[in-house]
């Protein structure tokens, strides 16, 4: 242990790396496709609401579950379910029939390995959790990056959008092999922490459930910029390919985000409430501005939205995972902030639907997020790190 903590091992950054791109790019690569996939199915905006929406719940609701397959089953072969699932989901796309089927595959998938491998990093390199949250992080939004940019532009070269979607099972497939190869090689995590009982105790800590209420607010207006900004765009006369290429500005500033404000805070303590409150004032500046001048600097306001919702999401990741010492109690603690706040943060997608609906535009949505980047900010005032310990008190082994 003493060796695998002093440094990080190549291969294990690599899995990490490739495994966590191939979570976001099932969403982001929807947003562009908008136009293309309502010509050809006829959906409304409220039920493409559901690629989204649907997904989200699920990445909720199957985190949850996920410290329960990992004592089951293990590592490497809780890993390889979810991006099997994954894979199946993006594949199966190329049948439009089963459009929505396919955004639960992709939810079921995706949540597993959100629920798994943050546990795994705190176990794997116990030195270096934030600098490798942040590699996480950074991988998550570059995924989306990559989902947003290329999928226009595969329409560009003559695939349709069925195949557009579907190819993003490609890459899946290569983190599958390199993930189950690497994990073979490394030692598997001990059952303590995930026993039935540990889900149960952490379930009966208020702090628990106030972690899922912040968590799933802020993550709200991630779920909403995936799902809306190409389409606001469009409607204010932007193509495909440019409404595209800003939300792929805006995963970008997320990832540099994610990377780059984790290894700043090192230098300032172990208190992560300013860093959360400066990245809930760039999502509250950058929702402002969507909703009064989007097309005033749109690729400012993209960068904006991305530092603030990219280093958001990582100091949120390590903040439950600063709660407890125990890896895998701390990895549980985190899988259940998730599943709570992916449950919550499928809500705004839907609400922006409704009020676009009744508006016929999506401004009043925009303010509704800067409302609730406000309201996350007084939240997170709570998240004082003497008070840990006394929030959780985990019980003995």
């Amino acid at each position: 242990m003493a060796e695998r903590a002093a440094r990080i091992a190549p291969a294990w950054l690599a899995t990490v790396v490739l495994v966590t791109l191939n979570l976001r790019p099932f969403l982001t690569a929807v947003g562009p496709l908008t136009p293309a996939i309502q010509a050809h199915t006829g959906l409304s905006l409220q039920a493409l609401a559901w690629l989204t929406l649907l997904p989200m719940a699920l990445m909720g609701a199957g985190t949850w579950l996920a410290p329960a397959v990992l004592h089951r089953v293990g590592a490497r072969s809780t890993l390889a379910l979810a991006l099997a699932l994954l894979a199946l989901g993006c594949a199966l796309r190329l049948v439009p029939a089963w459009l929505i089927a396919t955004a639960a595959l992709c939810g079921v998938g995706v949540a597993l390995v959100q629920g798994v491998l943050p546990g795994l990093i705190k176990l794997h390199t116990p030195r270096h959790v934030a600098p490798m949250m942040g590699v996480y992080s950074a991988a998550l939004m570059s995924g989306g990056a990559l989902g947003a940019q290329l999928s226009p532009l595969a329409l560009q070269w003559g695939v349709d959008w069925r195949g557009a979607l579907a190819l993003w099972s490609l890459p899946v497939l290569a983190a599958l092999a390199l993930a189950w190869r690497q994990l073979d090689r490394m030692a598997a995590p001990a059952a303590t922490g995930t026993r039935g009982g540990a889900t149960a105790w952490l379930l009966r800590r208020p702090r628990t459930w106030y972690l899922m209420l912040a968590f799933g607010l802020m993550n709200g207006g991630y779920a909403s910029m995936v799902a809306w900004l190409a389409p606001h765009y469009q409607e204010l006369g932007l193509s495909a390919a440019r409404s595209g290429t800003l939300v792929a500005v805006l995963s970008i500033a997320q990832a540099v985000a994610a990377l780059l404000l984790p290894v700043l805070a090192t230098r300032g303590g172990p208190d992560r409430r300013p860093w959360l409150w400066l990245t809930l004032g760039c999502q509250a500046l950058g929702f402002a501005l969507l909703a009064r001048a989007p097309l005033a600097a749109p690729l400012a306001t993209a960068i904006v939205l991305g530092v603030g919702l990219g280093g958001c999401f990582t100091f949120f990741m390590l903040v439950a995972l600063d709660h407890l010492h125990a890896p895998l109690q701390a990895g549980a603690l985190n899988a259940l902030m998730q599943g709570g706040g992916f449950l919550l943060s499928a809500l705004p997608t839907w609400l922006m639907a409704r009020l676009h609906q009744g508006s016929g535009g999506f401004s009043s949505g925009w303010w509704m997020q800067c409302a609730i980047a406000l309201l996350v900010a007084v939240l997170v005032a709570r998240f004082a790190p003497a008070r840990f310990e006394r929030a959780m008190h985990p019980p003995a082994p």
